[in-house]
């Protein structure tokens, strides 16, 4: 018998206020028609003012709790994946676990930037299969806006503000004998795969910090080479968890990637022969909500129908670092 963690329920949240292309349009020399062409995006959500990191990830997280008719008392462990958190300290999970009130298990924030959610959706799935936890959120939101240099149209027209999350739940699978095949694999999450390589990590960042300036900074991005390294590395890692687990592009039913720009979710794809009405694309309306974007788009697949149980899913994300991974999931 061995412990997975299962999904079992999904949540997001976006801010009220949405920002087209246009709007952009008003006070930087670019266009709706410009970006549109260049990146699939043509609105993003916005933050209100005196609307928190936290604010988002709440809602987010009570959506996904309601999701799983499960109780905030139950929850044992809570993760953020972020790269703006309201403070420096402390970590904007301990602030959501009181708004949640679900007091005295773990919650802390993790920072991988757009790979975020993946990178902490590995991290509870390993507490729940060594019998830590049972009950885990992992949430991915962003106020990306402030992270932006609004004078300058090659990063700010590219990103948004928004939450998602998910509720992992324990579940003893007991395995299969005779044949594999599809129809054996358990619900949840089948693998996880993580990487890294800091030596690019300039290609993505921002000009400031707490110990090198003392301020948050804007976000600075070299962007040929991101989508050069991007699309490379995702199909790597696509291939890598297939492997894995011993399947070809053919058995999986969705591909859930990070919404960075929609040139490089189709470079992504047609390096692995996929079919572009088998991806979960919402890049036009959320824009790049980094660690936020893949739960996002899973709960939109969820709550559209799209995404069935016993389908299975391939998330992908890479973000600055630079990070990179990927995550298969039976649903």
């Amino acid at each position: 018998m061995n412990v997975r963690s299962q999904i079992v329920g999904c949540g997001s949240y976006l801010p009220e206020r949405v920002m087209t292309n246009d709007e952009i349009a008003t006070f930087l020399d670019t266009s709706d028609e410009w970006i549109a062409a260049r990146t699939g995006i043509r609105q993003r959500h916005i933050a209100a003012e005196g609307e928190l990191t936290s604010d988002l990830a709440f809602n987010a997280a009570d959506s996904a709790l309601r999701a799983a008719g499960i109780r905030a008392c139950e929850v044992d462990l809570i993760l953020v994946a972020t790269t703006t958190p309201d403070k420096t300290f402390p970590a904007t999970a301990t602030r959501v676990q009181a708004m949640l009130g679900a007091e005295g298990g773990p919650a802390f924030d993790l920072q991988a930037v757009c790979t975020g959610f993946i990178y902490a959706l590995a991290v509870a799935d390993s507490f729940i299969r060594l019998g830590q936890v049972d009950t885990a959120v992992v949430i991915g939101a962003e106020t990306m806006s402030r992270l932006l240099d609004w004078e300058d149209r090659s990063t700010c027209v590219l990103f948004g503000d928004g939450a998602g999350a998910v509720v992992l739940k324990s579940s003893n699978h007991h395995a299969p004998s005779g044949s594999g095949g599809r129809e054996n694999l358990p619900r949840g999450i089948l693998s996880t795969h993580l990487h890294a390589d800091g030596r690019i990590g300039n290609l993505l960042q921002t000009d400031g910090g707490p110990s090198s300036t003392g301020t948050v900074g804007t976000l600075k991005m070299s962007g040929r080479e991101v989508f050069r390294h991007a699309v490379a590395n995702l199909a790597s890692v696509l291939e890598e968890a297939l492997a894995a687990n011993g399947m070809t592009p053919a058995d999986i039913d969705w591909v859930v990637p990070h919404q960075a720009n929609r040139r490089i979710i189709e470079g992504t794809i047609r390096k692995l022969g996929l079919d572009e009405d088998r991806v979960i694309i919402t890049i036009e309306r959320h824009a790049n909500t980094s660690a936020a974007s893949i739960p996002l788009a899973l709960d939109e697949g969820v709550r559209d129908g799209r995404i069935q149980p016993g389908q299975v899913l391939l998330m992908e994300a890479m973000g600055g670092g630079m990070t990179w991974g990927a995550g298969l999931a039976r649903w």
